[in-house]
Parts: C-alpha cells; structure tokens; sequence
C-alpha cells in the first residue's frame, strides 16, 4: 500500500512505541477523540499515545487508506496487550498539509 509519508510516519512512530516522534506529526492545536475521550495539542496528544502505548504496547498495520482533499480514512488493524485483540479501527483523519489537524478513532 502506497501511503503518503506523514501517514507512514505516524505508523512508524506508533510502531517504535515512539510517543514524542508520534505527537510531531499533528500541528499545535490539534485534537484527538478515542474512546470517549478528547485530547488537545501535541503535549496532551503525546501523553495520551504514551500512557496507550505503554499499558498496551500497540502496534498498526494498515490495511486501507483512502484520502480526499484534507479528509482522510486510514483503516488500521490494531494488536497489542488489550482484551480484543487485534481489532479493526477506523482512523478518520483531517489534514493541514503534511500534519493532521484532527484524529478520531472508531472501532
């Protein structure tokens, strides 16, 4: 699959468990909804994927991307150490250049 880099490098980052390199790739306002929860620019963003990916250890593999003007739908099947797992999300993404401006993960 033929990802463009910012989506391959918020992959990476996820993949190397890599919290400070993932929140880089959002602009400073962004915002991230999951389960419930929102999370505001990239201090908050980075703490969340942090404290995620340390109780979970999640790691992405894409399976679909689909992107049309700033709008964007990665669909990411999701393993780690959670009850479920791995599970298919579905990464609705808003695009401001090559960062994302916001996040919101459904399942």
């Amino acid at each position: 699959m033929n990802l463009p880099d910012n989506i391959a490098g918020l992959i990476k980052a996820q993949n190397d468990l890599n919290s400070t390199a993932f929140a880089g790739f959002f602009t400073a306002e962004a915002r991230v909804s999951d389960e419930g929860s929102s999370y505001s620019g990239r201090d908050e963003i980075k703490q969340w994927i942090q404290q995620a990916s340390e109780k979970y250890q999640m790691q992405l593999k894409p399976l679909d991307y689909t992107q049309n003007g700033p709008a964007a739908e990665l669909t990411v099947e999701v393993s780690g150490t959670f009850p479920g797992s791995p599970a298919v999300l579905q990464y609705h993404l808003e695009l401001d250049g090559p960062l994302i401006r916001s996040l919101r993960i459904s399942g």
